[in-house]
């Protein structure tokens, strides 16, 4: 019988009593299956299993750590692999019926540096097709569905990462963020997600490596584990031309200290002036709030980043249209939301695109600002709570009908123009239950600075545990 308790277990734990010996690596292992042939059925958040591989890692370090060998910093901990990130020898299939039965022979390099620290893959997991929707469903494997309420949507597009966290599936998660990939799903199930500096974590392979628009990135229940994870993976590449320091950076020791006294937060409700709902707004509001009982300056300011709707759609298009060259032939047999995409940027004109540059240089200079004046940045991550998981997206926003599928994500995306350090962390319940999103944003490459907010969020709205009677 496995023990489903060490499926509760931080990253952390797992990972510094697994180098002590302190646990088994296949213990660790078996309990995480257990939890996926658990509850996988009903969530659909792992795709493919890697159970005899997850088996075989996992003896394999033993055997190290049983001559005494050095291990790495996620040593025996569980890591769901999101299904558009490429794994050697395992099916990889991106969602799409195109590539159902693809299997790469290379890894990501998110993935080689986890396999690196000595993690041990367990699983991919779902996502909408080519990671474009902000709900995971595809026509390969279906929908993902809310560990808090089944009925409803993780969101996308790590989804899949995101509800195998909380159902104790893997205790860290890969994503990727072009608008909110990692963001909105942390939102909708109470984990973290970080969308970190472009160029941080090598986006590898990627076609198109001089755009900084999508990055990979980390998920976790706990800031201290994302942190963990975001030092195992983070670091130069040749391949990646987006230089980002990391000498001597202790994203952990960040992440578990205590916030500075005065830092200076902003609290804004609305950003992208698309309304927000208001139990959603509420939550957001106390935890920032709360914040002054540590000791720091909280305000609520007036921030327009609305530009940035119209700017990502067209940067966004052409972002699609570059790394889709070679679908153009297959539109037909695309999802609709990735086929619309396609036309969407085909439809384009230069001086659109153009267009889409400027907003996002205005943007830009609107955080710099922003930053001369304050340290950081709040504001609600998804602006409505988990819609049912059969809608696409949802039409309205407190009675503000959407114009797109993706508009409801401005919130996220228009954060993403800047390219600045961004993460999702949970500041509580509504009153249905349900985790709300709090976005915690930073000036250029201080990562650190937003992990030790996020932690410092966690500490004064502590999310309880989900109710996993799914």
């Amino acid at each position: 019988m496995s023990d489903l308790s060490l499926t509760r277990l931080p990253a952390l734990e797992i990972s510094r009593r697994v180098a002590a010996r302190e646990i088994a690596p296949t213990a660790v292992v078996q309990a995480h299956l257990a939890a996926i042939a658990l509850h996988n059925p009903k969530l659909n958040a792992v795709v493919t299993a890697m159970t005899d591989d997850a088996l075989a890692q996992a003896q394999a370090l033993e055997a190290r750590l049983a001559q005494g060998a050095p291990v790495g910093l996620l040593a025996g901990v569980p890591v769901g692999i999101k299904d558009t990130h490429p794994t050697k020898g395992v099916r990889t299939t991106y969602g799409s019926p195109l590539m159902k039965d693809h299997v790469p022979d290379d890894d990501a390099l998110i993935v080689e540096r986890a396999r690196a620290a000595d993690a041990i893959l367990i699983g991919k997991t779902n996502v909408p097709e080519f990671a474009y929707g902000a709900n995971t469903v595809n026509a390969v494997f279906g929908a993902t569905r809310n560990p808090w309420n089944t009925a409803l949507s993780a969101a996308g597009s790590t989804g899949g990462g995101a509800a195998g966290l909380v159902a104790g599936m893997f205790a860290l998660a890969t994503g990727s963020d072009l608008g909110g990939s990692l963001r909105l799903p942390a939102a909708f199930c109470g984990t973290v997600g970080l969308r970190p500096s472009a160029g941080l974590v090598p986006m590898v392979p990627n076609a198109q490596p001089w755009n900084p628009l999508s990055v990979d990135g980390p998920m976790a229940r706990r800031t201290a584990d994302l942190a963990l994870m975001l030092q195992a993976v983070a670091g130069p590449d040749p391949r990646e031309p987006h230089l980002v320091p990391v000498a001597g950076r202790d994203f952990v020791a960040a992440a578990t200290g205590a916030v500075r006294q005065g830092l200076r937060v902003a609290y804004c409700p609305d950003i992208a002036r698309i309304g927000v709902d208001p139990e959603v707004e509420r939550v957001c509001r106390e935890a920032a709030l709360r914040l002054r009982d540590l000791g720091c300056v909280v305000e609520e300011i007036d921030l327009d980043l609305s530009i940035g709707r119209k700017a990502f759609a067209q940067l966004r298009g052409q972002f699609v249209l570059n790394g889709g060259l070679d679908m153009l032939d297959k539109v037909d047999r695309l999802g609709a939301n990735y086929a619309g995409n396609l036309r969407f940027a085909l439809a384009q004109s230069p001086r659109d695109v153009a267009l889409g540059e400027r907003g996002r240089t205005e943007i830009l200079m609107r955080m710099v600002a922003l930053f001369e004046r304050y340290d950081r940045l709040l504001t609600p991550c998804a602006p409505v709570p988990p819609f049912p998981v059969e809608q696409n997206y949802p039409e309205t926003i407190a009675g503000r009908k959407m114009e797109s599928y993706i508009d409801w994500a401005a919130p996220t995306f228009c954060l993403s123009l800047t390219g600045l350090p961004v993460a999702s962390v949970p500041a509580g319940l509504d009153r249905s239950g349900l985790p709300v999103g709090l976005q915690v944003v930073g000036p250029r490459w201080n990562e650190e600075g937003v992990l030790a907010l996020c932690a410092a969020i966690e500490r004064v709205a502590p999310l309880p545990e989900p109710p996993l009677s799914v």
